[in-house]
């Protein structure tokens, strides 16, 4: 298995010297396509690219960053509900073919109820849980050529068809997070990447073994991903006085601007591994994600550039195939992560990669 490095671009520059969200604001074109170079040219194999009810199409978005870039691809945040399933997956393929095959889709079912009712959506947790179960039944019915009937819950459709196929074989890759009971047995069902936010490694072990055995009993095998915000420097006590600096400027803007409660399980199960304590493992930071309320991937790395590869190949080890970095200085993170960051990971992961096929 392969170690895959993801980024994260937003559409416009983000407000605050150290932004937690960098989604939404408009639309930069410039920035959009320095943001993506700058990816690429950090060697990620793929950004993602994100979804707020405020914010730009993120399928428009991944598209109009392809055409700036060649071979780095595109995660596409996108939240089940809003379009029908057989639209969105036509969607889907079209910008597939256009990039050449360079996108997946991210499903996001939504952990915020404020959120979700800025776009109408007043559907409780696991309502909405259910809905996206479905949504995902019928969009990967919706990317081949054969025609379906479908009645459901939410969704009926007759004699569906789309003349509009993915250029990736079999299909578009399926992306999925989430960590209440319901969601881990959607994704064991749904997904073909399970998502998780960076959490220590027992937990994350524990959740992996979980739905491996969810997954095998529908005959599935699922890769996994976890995400992280690296603070990396020199020396180890340069990134933890910079970490250090970013939690003051985050407290700072949040006084200002405050995040509204989120609801998620995902959330709660941060803010109950920061309670525990700041530190987990060698170097796994917890309080921004605090001061954040758990704000989406809020959780830090902070170490030089050796010792953080070395925490994210651990995670490796634990059968996690991708991982998802980005900054709280999201341009220039972007680019220091390519100095040495990820060429360690990927040297590193390549000979773990070649060890274990040498044992076998």
């Amino acid at each position: 298995m392969s170690l895959n490095v993801v980024g994260m671009i937003g559409a416009n520059p983000s407000k605050g010297e150290t932004p937690v969200s960098i989604i939404g604001g408009g639309i930069d074109i410039d920035y959009l396509n320095r943001f993506t170079q700058a990816h690429e040219k950090s060697a990620f194999d793929a950004v993602l690219v994100g979804y707020r009810s405020d914010s730009a199409d993120s399928f428009a978005v991944a598209q109009a960053a392809a055409a700036v870039t060649k071979h780095i691809k595109f995660l596409v945040a996108h939240r089940p509900g809003f379009v029908v399933p057989t639209l969105a997956a036509r969607r889907a393929s079209t910008v597939d073919i256009f990039t050449g095959g360079r996108i997946g889709v991210h499903f996001i079912t939504g952990g915020s109820d404020a959120e979700q009712r800025r776009d109408g959506d007043y559907l409780e947790h696991d309502d909405r849980y259910r809905r996206t179960d479905e949504y995902l039944t019928v969009f990967r019915k919706a990317l081949s050529q054969e025609s379906f009937n479908h009645s459901g819950t939410y969704y009926q459709f007759e004699n569906a068809s789309s003349s509009v196929q993915s250029h990736q074989v079999p299909s578009i890759p399926i992306y999925f997070g989430g960590s209440s009971d319901i969601a881990l047995d959607i994704g064991a069902r749904q997904a073909d990447v399970y998502m998780f936010w960076g959490e220590p490694r027992v937990a994350i072990q524990q959740q992996i073994e979980d739905l491996n055995t969810r997954a095998a009993n529908h005959g599935r095998h699922l890769e996994f991903s976890v995400s992280f915000r690296p603070v990396i420097e020199d020396t180890e006590a340069l990134a933890w006085d910079k970490a250090r600096e970013f939690l003051n400027s985050v407290e700072s803007n949040l006084a200002v601007n405050p995040i509204g409660k989120r609801t998620s399980i995902g959330s709660k199960r941060l803010l109950d591994f920061a309670n525990e304590s700041d530190l987990h493992d060698e170097r796994l930071w917890m309080p921004l994600a605090a001061a954040t309320g758990a704000s989406g991937n809020t959780s830090a790395l902070v170490g030089t550039a050796e010792q953080v590869a070395d925490s994210l190949l651990k995670y490796y080890e634990l059968g996690v195939g991708t991982v998802l970095i980005r900054g709280w200085d999201p341009y220039q993170d972007a680019i220091d992560y390519g100095k040495e960051l990820i060429p360690i990971l990927k040297h590193e992961s390549s000979k773990m990669r070649e060890s274990a096929k040498s044992n076998t």
